[in-house]
């Protein structure tokens, strides 16, 4: 299986001070883990995928992270409710050798710093959902959920943020947004009104269509987040999230940059899809979008955005006054649909050629 490069490569640069600090730590938490006995697992993520076309080979992103583990000999038989802070605790190894078979093909790669797999490989698979199998060392294989679209046939497709636009999490004010992460219980954590039907409706009046849940949360909190969109009822689709803490380049992870990034990748590897975008008023998805609607206008079928009440507003972070405002739209184009709620939403664009 050969691997399709997702940029041209480049001598690497020197790592940021945090982030050579953080790598030592972990490299000691890894050595002691493993003394202890605690094992390699994989942990998978919802990957996507083209399936193959005239010209073009079929290919899937693979993701995932290697973690260190502690084996239960007896584990329990009731499952205890999840808090948030659990999703990070667990340990990482790095550079680690990730054994990966998708569509009959083996290759061999490497996890980065921080154990994570994101790596795009050639594999010929059918248009829907299919697995991919990963496995390092001597951990169980685990198989991923991978969506394969239809280049061919699908034209439309949605992005939609998480926070605050499918689930209630008043984020991003420091200490509700600690305290829905790392201590409120999963099951607590309440849908955003008539989204999940809007979205139901969107995929089944346009069967095909793949729909992305982009959001600037950690990796950690995927399974976490996986749980929620099945039990609200929302369309099953992979999560893009990042990784926390420092990076490479910088002390911290930019949250805007990676919705930018993610957008540009997603118009780059389907340039003939046009995309729903959905967000919310309450930090940055109108500039966001924007951006992406005017450096892509023929990626964009229309930008939906959940106008959050002046309450809401304050919680995440916004200024009342600029949150539902008309003036964040732009001027005169009547791709840009703002309501409360899905059913206000739904209203706007039933009248659309989306459906």
């Amino acid at each position: 299986m050969s691997l399709i490069p997702n940029a041209p490569t480049s001598a690497p640069l020197p790592l940021h001070r945090a982030a050579r600090i953080e790598d030592a730590i972990h490299g000691v938490l890894e050595r002691r883990l493993r003394r202890r006995g605690w094992k390699v697992a994989v942990t998978a993520y919802t990957g996507y995928g083209a399936a193959a076309t005239e010209g073009r080979p079929g290919w899937v992103r693979v993701l995932g992270r290697v973690l260190l583990a502690r084996i239960d000999p007896k584990p329990p038989k009731r499952l205890k409710k999840l808090r948030g802070w659990r999703s990070f605790t667990a340990a990482s190894v790095s550079n680690a050798l990730v054994r990966i078979e998708a569509g009959g093909r083996v290759c061999e790669v490497r996890c980065d710093r921080g154990g994570f797999v994101d790596v795009v490989v050639e594999a010929d698979l059918a248009p829907g959902w299919a697995t991919v199998t990963l496995q390092s060392e001597d951990s169980a294989p685990v198989e991923a959920p991978v969506r394969i679209i239809d280049p061919a046939t699908t034209r439309f497709g949605i992005v939609s943020d998480v926070d605050d636009t499918v689930m209630v999490t008043t984020l991003p004010r420091p200490l509700l947004a600690a305290w829905n992460t790392f201590v409120l219980d999963e099951h607590a954590r309440a849908s955003v009104p008539g989204m999940a039907v809007l979205y139901e409706r969107l995929v089944n009046a346009n069967p095909g269509a793949p729909v992305f849940y982009l959001s600037t949360g950690a990796w950690n909190v995927a399974a976490t987040l996986t749980r929620f969109l099945s039990r609200h009822l929302y369309p099953a689709g992979p999560l893009l999230l990042t990784d926390w803490g420092p990076q490479p380049d910088r002390f911290f992870r930019s949250g805007q940059a990676h919705k930018r990034a993610s957008l540009a990748r997603l118009a780059q590897e389907f340039p003939d899809i046009r995309w729903l975008l959905v967000g919310d008023d309450g930090q940055h998805d109108p500039e966001i979008y924007a951006e992406f609607a005017a450096e892509h206008p023929d990626s964009i079928a229309a930008v939906a955005i959940r106008h959050l009440s002046p309450t809401q507003a304050v919680l995440a972070g916004a200024f009342p006054g600029v949150a539902g405002s008309s003036k964040r739209f732009p001027s005169n184009d009547r791709r840009w649909l703002g309501a409360p709620d899905g059913a206000g939403l739904w209203r706007l664009l039933r009248d659309t050629e989306i459906l």
